[in-house]
């Protein structure tokens, strides 16, 4: 019963970054409604890049943590290469346009629903909700989700200024989509190798030093960084194969 009861209070404390999150996409729907026809794209712009600068120093810290350079590389350039082939990307942008075409056209380009919609794609679908959810379960390490929180907060206010109160609503599937992954990492991640757990977070992090890079606008052709994520699951085969190998040669 103690192990059951500290088991839902450590689920519950990896929640507090999601639903800050939820807070501040409220909030910014919120200001949008109420400021939209006082907001301007030279404010929008501005926050966008200060929070790139932001990601970038989050995503740095952890890329460094790593305690075997070799295992980031290896894990990147292969799981970059999977996801190439797969072409991840791409397929989530196919899924996030299915959705909005299905769903805003069945109900006659309802504002509401392009509201919803297009704003529950946008901070549901990337790389930040899966790094920030693995280091919060895993690690209660905020950082990552409390950046994406603040993101969302920001981008809510023009997304309500433009299509209204239909973004607001796109806070639910946050807390179902993020919440969930948090509580599952939470969960797997109880038993893990710790080493495994540092060299996913290092991974993580040079993914997200990507997403920093494409937010100031620094590369001519933007990082396709959801191509990078299975980058971030491969520690978990790498660090016992390299532990065998040593093994063998020690």
């Amino acid at each position: 019963m103690r192990l059951l009861t500290h088991c839902i209070a450590k689920a519950g404390k990896a929640m507090i970054a999601t639903v800050i999150n939820v807070v501040l996409i409220l909030l910014g729907s919120a200001l949008g409604l109420i400021f939209k026809n006082r907001i301007s794209p030279r404010f929008a712009s501005g926050l966008t890049f200060a929070l790139g600068l932001c990601v970038l120093g989050i995503g740095i810290t952890s890329m460094i943590s790593t305690a075997d350079s070799l295992c980031v590389i290896v894990c990147m350039v292969v799981g970059t290469l999977l996801g190439e082939a797969i072409n991840i990307e791409k397929r989530m942008d196919s899924v996030g346009e299915l959705l909005r075409r299905r769903l805003i056209r069945g109900e006659g380009n309802n504002r509401f629903v392009e509201g919803f919609v297009n704003a529950s794609v946008l901070f549901c679908v990337g790389a930040m909700a899966i790094n920030g959810s693995m280091e919060a379960g895993m690690n209660h390490n905020y950082d990552i989700i409390i950046s994406k929180a603040v993101i969302d907060g920001v981008t809510s206010i023009t997304f309500a200024a433009a299509m209204g109160v239909g973004v607001a609503f796109a806070a639910l599937p946050i807390l179902v989509y993020q919440g969930g992954l948090t509580l599952i990492f939470a969960a797997v991640g109880q038993g893990m190798d710790p080493a495994v757990v540092t060299e996913m977070s290092a991974v993580g992090g040079t993914i997200i030093v990507g997403i920093g890079i494409n937010m100031l606008g620094l590369p001519k052709e933007k990082l396709r960084v959801g191509n990078m994520l299975p980058a971030i699951f491969l520690p978990l085969a790498y660090i016992p194969l390299s532990q065998w190998l040593g093994g063998l040669v020690g």
